[in-house]
């Protein structure tokens, strides 16, 4: 009877991410996630053919999980100015609880070697992108976001404000305040308006 694995492929993941968060895409090599297990470092290519493949599933392993929430709320029928705000407060949320995973998303895949993945990593990741982005796009139509500078306004709101407000904090090495996630959603909702304007 075959023994079963001393370390699964989320424990070797979880210390990549680790590794990640606290040192960059670079940190990341097959020797150090062994190091950081107490692995051998045989027990790391059993279940990633090479460093190429480890980078893209910490990158996808982390980015699908941010998206999955992220989608939910997009998604979850609320009035879209709610869902907007929702969705912008959610970005904070989950960096706070998942400060090493969000450290990770901000590098961006081109840093984690997308350009050398595999046909299957790069599907996964535009899959998703697609997904998220299909749903973002609906949520502007339904905000009124109808010329591109609307769309924009959207895009500020929903991505690049929250993900300013947790950058600043996790590159400095330092938690989100308690009041991050009041303070995105108050600005998103001004960026949006109140929907009597004719802007999104």
């Amino acid at each position: 009877m075959a023994r079963p694995p001393r370390f699964t492929t989320d424990q070797l993941l979880d210390a990549a991410v680790r590794l990640a968060a606290a040192g960059g895409p670079a940190a990341v090599t097959m020797s150090a996630v062994a190091q950081a297990v107490g692995a051998p470092s045989g027990s790391v290519y059993h279940r990633f053919p090479g460093r190429t493949a480890l980078l893209a599933e910490v990158w996808l392993r982390s980015v699908e999980r941010f998206q999955e929430g992220y989608f939910a709320t997009l998604t979850s029928g609320a009035e879209p100015r709610r869902a907007a705000r929702a969705a912008a407060r959610h970005v904070v949320a989950w960096s706070r609880e998942n400060p090493d995973e969000a450290a990770v998303l901000l590098y961006g895949p081109a840093e984690f070697g997308r350009a050398e993945w595999s046909e299957e990593h790069t599907r996964r990741a535009d899959a998703g992108n697609e997904r998220v982005f299909a749903s973002l796009s609906a949520l502007a139509g339904a905000l009124g976001a109808t010329d591109e500078q609307a769309r924009d306004r959207v895009t500020l709101a929903l991505i690049d404000l929250p993900l300013s407000v947790v950058r600043r904090h996790l590159r400095a090495g330092a938690p989100l305040p308690p009041h991050a996630e009041d303070m995105t959603e108050e600005c998103t909702a001004a960026l949006l308006g109140d929907g009597h304007s004719g802007a999104a």
